[in-house]
This record gives structure tokens, C-alpha cells and sequence, in this order.
């Protein structure tokens, strides 16, 4: 297929133009990789504009989100859902074209990116599961799972600690489905002031080298054919993911602004675009496109066309492998078995009948080795702490090079894990999981946020969950941990207190649809708490009361997992002075906050009006948080400041989070 440049300054036009009428964006790198797209889209990326959704479609990733009007522009020329009039609303308020490319706006956009390097991250989750489902659905001569994932990613990706996190481990795992094009322009913002080169010298292709990937270097980035023959070679490698390392000049064709920081993100101006509407031979008004462009661009017939051949093919797949047919259907629409409620009712009636007194992090472990037979697209891994995680169970095989496997040994790699599993949730067809201490949580951060913002099914697994873990200190000591998860919007957060609650949490992550959970699980034992059918089925709803006391009660303890029991210690001491209080166990506040307000207010004994009786919160962790329940004049028990090195017993003495401090606590709000 022989290059014209047409095709490639439609991207640039429409780029410029809308950045331009936006007066806000990043015209740079679109106008300096617009040949790179051109080549794959045109030429290699299997896709169906008008089915956007369609299982076996190669996945592609902008990592360089910035440069979302390369993707909006691409998307619309192609024929997807994306008329001319949302390019021209870009930025805008409402628009399906937001400043950086979110999942679930524009039809096509495979993911939200825009923080550097969690692109390339999510890509390698998503091949990683098209190996999985690829290994567990295809049979001989029957491959229903066969696709690629191609990102395009550029140095700001590759200064970002997470590539080397996440492209290491896409090496160690051989992920030769793998492809990604580097935008190697040497220019990133600050670049308008002085040279890349004073903070910018890694020596790329011999990195990626030393990762175990196939380095395809020297490829004119403005040359489509070249770009072309780099993807075709990459596409023969079969045991490797691939770099290709394209030398581009960013905001290509501007005559002033090409090769500067300055087009980086900022319009050209009106001049500036006059000028490079002739420097690169556009004639054409802002956002016109001639039809003859359209036509060469549109590929909604070829994309019909790849999509009708896999149907046939997974027509005859499902004649011969009808179960296995009847499974993948259920696994990539995110349908959970019809026999779950029996098998998830089934394992939270033996966890009751059990009442094990142990660590909730064993209790999760139980709980995955309960519900990850009747479950198996739950895939999950640990940041090299599995043996502390507990998130192994009995059929549990590793992942490796040669494929195969349902355990993922991320290493300590803890952002580009929890970015990873957000690719494998994306990519649809599994439910991952991944796990390290909840101190450690920081690290993954923005991962977390992402996965919240884009609402993937992500099981975050975090142990250690207090001053409970002990003689470690300070350093794996979680205190303002549980709080700031909860402040994430969309993160739903359960800390439970028992095998009970900790198997309930797991069932509620497992059957969420719209986003993340963070299970937050202790290391030290927790005595199991009984309940009645009542209780029991409460649980559910985040919040509920565990222990009423004798007669009419004067105060409300709040507690969450471990302090539970220092809630009811507290409890037992009042009643000795014929002082009663109810307890609450809140194991999960953002499921309680969605029950209505009756039952909110029966819970924590309000009058209607959000008032009641006194209410005392205790949590191992920083206080401010609970604040919304126990108001000003309530009192709450935690720990605002960093801990200390010592056995566990001792620490929670030492910080006041015990039964006698939280009944004082009761006394002097009564």
C-alpha cells in the first residue's frame, strides 16, 4: 500500500484545528506521529468501527493520552460513533472528546489515559489477557482468542517509573502479541527552555533490549511505508513483545513551531496554521475533510468484513466446543455463573458454621479458595509478598513465559501491577485481583484512582492493615491508608472484622460491576463474631448492629475490623457501670452511605433529622474521617500520627485504641 500524504495531514488538520478552536490541547504529537497512525490503522490495526466492542478486535493504547485529538481524529475518519461536531466541541463541556481519552466516552477508546506510562501498563495487562483467554477457549485449529495489542507511548511514558516496572515484566513474560510504537521526538515540556538531553539520555532500544523485548530501531517515523514494514516484522516475532522506534520531529509540518516545546501544548495560532495549512499542502477549511480522504480512511466495510470471519469461525467453534462457546460468551459479557448465589450462599454458610478465630488476610484466603473454583476467570498475583498476602490458593499455577497459568508473581512492582490488572479488566473476559500491604497502597496510587475513574472490576488485596502488623514499624504501618481510600470516588473500601464480613467483602467485589474494591485485611488473628439471621444478612449493607446490650442504649460505638472487638470490650466495661451502648460494625462506609436514610438512621439511632444519641467512632487509624458519623460533639478513637516499632498487643495500649479508652470516650460524651 503506497503512502499518500493526504491521508496523514487529515490528522494534522483536524488536530490543529480542534486544539485551535479549543484554545487548549497538545497539537504536537499528534501532527508529528500522524504517519505512524496512518500506517496502523490503515494498514494492520483489525477493528470494526461500527462494533467497537467486538471480542477479538486488536486492542490499541494511546499512552501519550495528551495527544488525544490523534485517537478522536482516527476514530472519527474511521467511521466510528464520532461525528465531525464532537471534534469541534473538543474540550468542551459534555463533549465525547475530553481533553485526554476516557473510557467510556467516545466508543473506541479502549482506555483512560493521559497520566504518563500507565498506558503502556494497561496494554500489558490486556495482552497478558489475551494469552489467558487465548490458552483457556482456543483448541486446534479452532483460535477464537487471536489478536494484537498496539500501543503508541513517547519519552514522557518512559521517564515514568511504571514502564520499567510493567515493560520488564512484559519481556520476562515473552508477551510477543505485544506491540509498541515510540514516538522518539527527544522534546518533552520543559524542553521549550532548555534540552531534553539535561535530564533525558537513556539509551532506549538497548534498555528495552536488556527487558527480553524485539527492538526494531531507526524507523523514519514520517515515512508510512517504513512504519509499515517495522509492524509487518514485529508481527512475525513469536516469542518477544516488540519496541519499534520511530524518530519523529513533533508538530511536523509547522513551520516555526516543528521541533520545539513550545507545540508541545499549546494552539499553533492562526497564523501559525495558515501557514502550516501551506507548508504541508491543505487547502481545505477548518475540520473539512474531502470525501476522497473519507473514503481512503473509512473502515467501517473492512472492519464488517474481519468481524464476519471470526463470527463464522466462532460459529463452527461453537458447534464443536459448545460449552466452551456458551463460557466465553459469559465471561466477556461479565456475566457471573448462574450457580454463583448457590456456591457464594454455600461458602458464607460454612465460613458461619467454621467461626474461625483468625487474620482476615487467611480468612480472604479462604474466601478465594472458596469462590475461585466456581469462578475460573478470577486471575489475580501479588507484588512479590504472596506468602504474607495470602493470595495463593490450591489451584493456583503461575504464569510464566511459555504461558499458561492463573497466578500472576508480579515482583515488587506494586503501581504496575495494580495498572496492569486494570488492562486485564479492560480487556474483558476476567476478573483480576492483586495484593500487597495496605501501606504499600501509596505506591499504586494513581492506579487505583484510574481504575475508579474508568469503574473496572479490580479486587484490591491489601494485608497489614494497622499497627496490628507490629514490630515492622512505622515505615509498614498504615494509618492514613483506609481513610484515603475511601476519599477515592467510586473506590468502595471494606475492612471487616471477621471470617464473616471478610467473606461477605469478597462476594461484594466479585459481584461489583461499576468499579474497584479495596479489601483491607489484618495480619493478626480476629475473634469471630456471631450473629443472627438477621445480622447475618446485614452484613451486606456496610453497617449494621452487631451487639444491641441490655435495654435501651445511651450511646453508638462505630468500629471497623480489628477495633470491632476492642468495640465490644468497651461495650462489656459500660455495662458493668449499667451504662448500655449499641455496637455498629461498619465494615464497608460507602455501601452503608447507599442504603436509604430509614435504615441509616435506625442503624445509628437518629430522629430524622441526622441527630441522635452520642456516637464514638474507633478506627487504628487517623480520625477526621469519622467525623461523619459521630459529628462535632461525638468522639473518635484512632491515631493521628505515625507509629512505633513494637509487638502489636503493646502498640494498641501504647495509642489508647482500647476497651477502657473507648468506654472513658463513651463517658465523656454522655
Amino acid at each position: 500500500m503506497t503512502a499518500r500524504p493526504e491521508l496523514a495531514n487529515a490528522l494534522r488538520a483536524l488536530a490543529m484545528d480542534a486544539v485551535q478552536q479549543a484554545n487548549s490541547g497538545h497539537p504536537g504529537m499528534p501532527m508529528g506521529m500522524a504517519e505512524i497512525a496512518e500506517a496502523l490503522w490503515r494498514r494492520h490495526l483489525r477493528h470494526n468501527p461500527a462494533h467497537p466492542h467486538w471480542a477479538n478486535r486488536d486492542r490499541f493504547v494511546l499512552s501519550n493520552g495528551h495527544g488525544s485529538m490523534l485517537l478522536y481524529a482516527l476514530l472519527h475518519l474511521t467511521g466510528y460513533d464520532l461525528p465531525i461536531e464532537e471534534l469541534q466541541r473538543f474540550r468542551q463541556l459534555h463533549s465525547k472528546t475530553p481533553g485526554h481519552p476516557e473510557y467510556g466516552m467516545a466508543p473506541g477508546v479502549e482506555t483512560t489515559t493521559g497520566p504518563l506510562g500507565q498506558g503502556i501498563a494497561n496494554a500489558v495487562g490486556m495482552a497478558i489477557a489475551e494469552r489467558m483467554l487465548a490458552e483457556r477457549f482456543n483448541r486446534d485449529g479452532q483460535a477464537i482468542v487471536d489478536h494484537r495489542t498496539y500501543v503508541f507511548l513517547g519519552d514522557g511514558c518512559l521517564m515514568e517509573g511504571i514502564s520499567h516496572e510493567v515493560c520488564a515484566l512484559a519481556g520476562t513474560l515473552r508477551l510477543n502479541k505485544l506491540i509498541a510504537l515510540y514516538d522518539d521526538n527527544g522534546i518533552s515540556i520543559d524542553s521549550e527552555k532548555a534540552n531534553i538531553k539535561q535530564w533525558f539520555t537513556d539509551n532506549v532500544p538497548q534498555r528495552f533490549a536488556a527487558y527480553g523485548w524485539n527492538v526494531i530501531y531507526g524507523v523514519d517515523g514520517h515515512d508510512a511505508d517504513a512504519v509499515d514494514e517495522a509492524i509487518r516484522s514485529a508481527q512475525q516475532e513469536t516469542a518477544r513483545p516488540t519496541l519499534i522506534c520511530c524518530k519523529t520531529v513533533i508538530g511536523r509540518g509547522s513551520p516555526k513551531k516543528q521541533n520545539t516545546g513550545g507545540v508541545h501544548g499549546a494552539p499553533l495560532g492562526a497564523e501559525e496554521i495558515a501557514a502550516t495549512r501551506e507548508a504541508i499542502g491543505w487547502p481545505h477549511p477548518p475540520f473539512e475533510i474531502p470525501e476522497s480522504v473519507r473514503a481512503e480512511w473509512n473502515a467501517r466495510e473492512r472492519g464488517a468484513a474481519l468481524e464476519s470471519e471470526w463470527n463464522q469461525r466462532f460459529a463452527a467453534y461453537a458447534a464443536t466446543q459448545p460449552e466452551l462457546a456458551a463460557e466465553f460468551r459469559r465471561c466477556m459479557a461479565g456475566e457471573l455463573p448462574a450457580d454463583w448465589p448457590a456456591k457464594r450462599e454455600a461458602f458464607i454458610a460454612q465460613t458461619v458454621q467454621k467461626a474461625e478465630t483468625i487474620a482476615t488476610r487467611k480468612a480472604s484466603q479462604n474466601a478465594i479458595e472458596g469462590y475461585a473454583p466456581a469462578l475460573p476467570e478470577l486471575i489475580g498475583g501479588s507484588a512479590d509478598l504472596a506468602g504474607s498476602n495470602l493470595t495463593l490458593w490450591s489451584g493456583s499455577k503461575g504464569v510464566g513465559a511459555t504461558g499458561g497459568g492463573n497466578y500472576l508473581y508480579f515482583g515488587v512492582r506494586e503501581f504496575g501491577m495494580a495498572a496492569i490488572c486494570n488492562g486485564i479488566a479492560l480487556h474483558g473476559g476476567l476478573i483480576p485481583y492483586h495484593a500487597t500491604f495496605l501501606v504499600f497502597s501509596d505506591y499504586a496510587r494513581n492506579a487505583l484512582r484510574m481504575a475508579a475513574l474508568m469503574k473496572q472490576r479490580v479486587v484490591c488485596v491489601f494485608t497489614h492493615d494497622s499497627i496490628g502488623l507490629g514490630e515492622d514499624g512505622p515505615t509498614h504501618q498504615p494509618v492514613e491508608h483506609a481513610a484515603t481510600l475511601r476519599l477515592l470516588p467510586n473506590m468502595e473500601v471494606w475492612r471487616p472484622c471477621d471470617s464473616l464480613e471478610t467473606a461477605v467483602a469478597w462476594a461484594a467485589a466479585i459481584e461489583r460491576r461499576d468499579g474497584p474494591t479495596s479489601l483491607l485485611l489484618s495480619r493478626q488473628n480476629l475473634n469471630f463474631q456471631s450473629r443472627n439471621a438477621e445480622q447475618l444478612s446485614a452484613v451486606a449493607r456496610g453497617g449494621y448492629v452487631l451487639s444491641e446490650g441490655n435495654g435501651a442504649a445511651r450511646a453508638v460505638i462505630i468500629a471497623t475490623g480489628s477495633e470491632v472487638a476492642v468495640a465490644l470490650a468497651a461495650q462489656q466495661a459500660l455495662a458493668s457501670d449499667g451504662i448500655t451502648v449499641r455496637v455498629v460494625s461498619m465494615p464497608c462506609t460507602q455501601a452503608f452511605d447507599r442504603q436509604d436514610q430509614a435504615y441509616r438512621e435506625s442503624v445509628l439511632l437518629c430522629d430524622g433529622k441526622g441527630r441522635g444519641i452520642p456516637r464514638v467512632a474507633v478506627e487504628a487509624g487517623v480520625t477526621d474521617y469519622w467525623r461523619k458519623y459521630v459529628g462535632l460533639e461525638g468522639k473518635v478513637i484512632g491515631i493521628d500520627r505515625y507509629g512505633e516499632s513494637a509487638p502489636a498487643g503493646e502498640l494498641f495500649k501504647f495509642f489508647g485504641i482500647t476497651g477502657d479508652a473507648v468506654a472513658a470516650a463513651v463517658r465523656s460524651v454522655l
